[in-house]
C-alpha cells in the first residue's frame, strides 16, 4: 500500500511516501525550488518521492493532508472578525489565498497530480502526534505537541498505544507559546518562522532579568494550562505580532540588523527561560495524567533543543523521542503514518525512525559530471584512503563540505549535507560564522560524536541522533572541544551510530585516531538565508562562494589552494 503525505501553504512544505507502513522517502520543497521555508504545493518533493520508488500517481492508494482546511478557515474568519477593524488589512491579504487553493484542497490535489482517489484530512496536531509516536520505538508513550497554531489548537497532549493515538487535552488559539516565541523573535529583529533558533542561541549570553514581565503577560496554572494577555499582542491586527503595550513594557524593538543591546540579549534569555519552565510544568502534568515514563514530542517548539534537554533532565520521563522534522514539514510524515496505521488500522507497527536519510541521492557519475562542468580539479579516493585523508584535513583546522548519500529530512544536517570542522580550535566558531556560513557571531555549532564515546564528553540521559538535545559538556572536556561548547556549557549534540551513518562514523573514527577526540563540528551545508544543498551542483556553488577549504562529493575530493 502506498500513501502520500503532504504539508503545504503555510511554511516548510513537504511530501512523504509511506509504503506498507514504512517511511521510504521524504523531503521539503525548499530543497528543490531553493526558496527557504517554501510554502507552495510541494510538487517537486512529491515527484522525488514517486521517482525514488518508480511510482506514478496511479500507484497511490491514499493521499493524506496534514490538517483540516475548513476547520482552520473557521479560526481565520472568527479571529479576524474579533479584531475588526484592525484586522481588515490582514483579512484582505489572506482571503485570496484561501479562495485560490486552501479551501479546495481536493481540487488542488486533483489538478496538480491528476489524482482521482481518496484524500484524507488529518487534524494538524494529530499529524504532529503521529509523526512522533507512530515512528518511535515505543509501544506506548505519552505525547506532547506544542507549536504556533494548527486549526485552533496550539498545545495538546495525550498518549499512544500500539497503532492508536488519544488526545486528552488541548489549549486553543490565541493562547500559544509558539506565537509568543515568534512574536518576541520578530521584536528582537529576527525574521518570524526562521529566527527562533537565533533567539535560542542568543539566550545563552543573557540573564533572565525580564522573566517576571513574561509571567505577567502569560499566566501559567499549576496544571500547565496557560492564558496570554492579548493586549500585548496583535496576531491579526497589523503587520507585527506584538502591540504598542508590549513595546511600552519591554522598550523599543530592535530593527533587523540593528545594534544588539544587552537589553535585547536579556529579553531573549528571559523568553527562553520562561518557555523552558512552562514546558516543564506542562510535561510534569502530562506524566501525572498518563503515568507513562516515555514521552514523544512534536511541533515546532520542540526544535528547541535546550528546552527538550531540560524536559528530559527535570521531569519524571525516562526516555524521549523527537523525530527530526518536528515542525510542519513533519506533518506530511505524520499524516501518511496516521492514515496507514490508525485510520486504516494496519498493525502491528513495523517501522522505527532510526535515521533521517530519506531524501535524494546522487551517483558517482553525476558527481563527476558536475565537477567537470565546473572545470574543477579533483581526486578520487578509495574508501579507506578517503576517510584518512579528510580526517587529516580536518585535524589541520581546515573546513570541509561533506556531501554523501541521501539528503536528510528536517532542518538539521546530520552528516550527509554537512559542513565539518575541528572542535579543538577555540576560534573555529568565529571562522565558520564569518568566513563560511556568513551569519551572526553568537550562533553556536553542534558536535557530532561517536555514539559509543558520547558519555565520555557529554552529560546526557538519551541518545540524540537528530541533534535535538543540548546536554552539558563534561567539565574536564570543555578545553578539548571549545568550538562546540556554548557559553552556558551546553552543546547541541548529535550521536552518530555506526549502522545509521557508517561513512560519517568512520570519518570521526579516523579523526579520533589522529587527534584523540571522537568529536567533529557538524553544521548544515548552506549559506545564510539559503536552503541546505541537495544536488552536487548546489554544493559546488556554495563551496565556491564561501571560504571552505575542501569539498567532498562521495569519493571525490576538491581542495582549494
Amino acid at each position: 500500500m502506498n500513501i502520500l503525505g503532504i504539508s503545504c501553504f503555510y511554511h516548510d512544505s513537504a511530501a512523504c511516501l509511506v509504503q506498507d507502513g514504512k517511511v521510504v522517502a521524504a523531503a521539503q520543497e525548499e530543497r528543490f525550488n531553493r526558496e527557504k521555508y517554501s510554502s507552495v504545493f510541494p510538487i517537486r518533493a512529491i515527484n522525488y518521492c514517486f521517482q525514488s520508488k518508480d511510482l506514478t500517481i496511479y500507484d497511490i492508494d491514499y493521499i493524506a493532508f496534514y490538517e483540516k482546511s475548513y476547520l482552520k478557515f473557521s479560526r481565520v474568519i472568527l479571529s479576524h472578525l474579533r479584531s475588526y477593524p484592525f484586522s481588515l488589512k490582514n483579512f484582505l491579504g489572506t482571503m485570496p489565498h484561501w479562495l485560490e487553493d486552501r479551501l479546495i484542497m481536493p481540487l488542488v490535489i486533483k489538478k496538480e497530480l491528476g489524482y482521482e482517489g481518496k484524500s484524507l484530512f488529518i487534524k494538524h496536531h494529530l499529524s504532529h502526534a503521529a509523526s512522533a509516536f507512530l515512528v518511535s520505538p515505543f509501544e506506548e508513550a505519552a505525547i506532547l505537541i506544542a507549536d504556533g497554531v494548527g486549526e485552533w489548537t496550539t498545545a495538546s497532549f495525550g498518549f499512544g498505544k500500539a497503532n492508536q493515538i488519544n488526545i486528552l487535552k488541548e489549549i486553543q488559539y490565541p493562547d500559544s507559546l509558539g506565537l509568543l516565541y515568534t512574536a518576541v523573535t520578530s521584536y528582537l529583529g529576527f525574521e518570524a518562522l526562521s529566527g527562533e533558533g537565533k533567539v535560542m542561541g542568543l539566550a545563552g549570553y543573557g540573564k533572565p532579568s525580564y522573566l517576571d514581565k513574561f509571567k505577567e503577560i502569560v499566566e501559567v496554572k499549576p496544571d500547565g494550562s496557560f492564558k496570554m494577555d492579548q493586549r500585548f499582542f496583535g496576531f491579526n491586527r497589523g503587520s507585527r505580532m506584538y502591540s504598542v503595550k508590549f513595546v511600552k513594557s519591554f522598550g523599543k524593538e530592535r530593527k533587523p540588523d540593528g545594534k544588539m543591546e544587552e537589553r535585547h540579549i536579556d529579553i531573549a534569555a528571559s523568553l527562553q527561560k520562561f518557555l523552558e519552565d512552562t514546558l516543564i510544568t506542562i510535561a510534569r502534568n502530562v506524566y501525572k495524567e498518563t503515568k507513562m515514563d516515555k514521552l514523544c514530542l512534536a511541533g515546532g517548539l520542540f526544535l528547541n533543543c535546550v528546552a527538550n534537554n531540560r524536559i528530559l533532565e527535570e521531569t519524571e520521563f525516562k526516555e524521549l523521542f523527537i523525530q527530526p522534522a518536528a515542525g510542519d514539514a513533519g506533518g506530511a510524515l505524520g499524516a501518511a503514518c496516521y492514515a496507514h496505521y490508525s485510520l486504516l488500522n494496519n498493525k502491528p507497527r513495523n517501522y522505527i525512525m532510526t535515521d533521517a536519510y530519506l531524501g535524494p541521492e546522487f551517483n558517482a557519475d553525476q558527481a563527476r559530471r558536475a565537477l567537470v562542468n565546473h572545470k574543477l580539479n579533483f581526486k578520487e579516493f578509495d574508501e579507506s584512503a578517503l576517510f584518512a585523508h579528510v580526517a587529516s584535513i580536518l585535524s589541520q583546522d581546515k573546513i570541509v563540505g561533506w556531501v554523501q548519500g541521501r539528503m536528510e529530512f528536517g532542518p538539521r544536517a546530520l552528516g550527509n549535507r554537512s559542513i565539518l570542522a575541528s572542535p579543538r580550535n577555540p576560534d573555529m566558531k568565529e571562522l565558520l560564522n564569518s568566513k563560511v556560513k556568513k551569519r551572526e557571531s553568537f550562533r553556536p555549532y553542534a558536535p557530532a560524536v561517536l555514539e559509543e564515546r558520547a558519555n565520555d564528553f557529554f552529560e546526557f540521559k538519551n541518545l540524540s541522533p537528530f541533534m535535538l538535545l543540548s546536554p552539558k559538556v563534561r567539565e574536564d572536556k570543555k578545553s578539548a572541544i571549545p568550538a562546540v561548547t556554548h557559553i552556558d556549557g551546553s552543546a547541541r549534540m548529535q550521536t552518530v551510530n555506526k549502522n545509521s551513518n557508517p561513512r560519517l562514523w568512520q570519518l570521526i573514527k579516523e579523526f579520533e585516531g589522529i587527534t584523540g577526540i571522537p568529536v567533529i563540528i557538524n553544521t548544515s551545508f548552506n549559506l545564510k538565508g539559503e536552503p541546505i544543498v541537495c544536488l552536487p551542483e548546489e554544493a559546488i556553488d556554495v563551496f565556491l562562494r564561501s571560504q571552505m577549504d575542501c569539498l567532498v562529493l562521495g569519493n571525490y575530493v576538491i581542495e582549494k589552494e
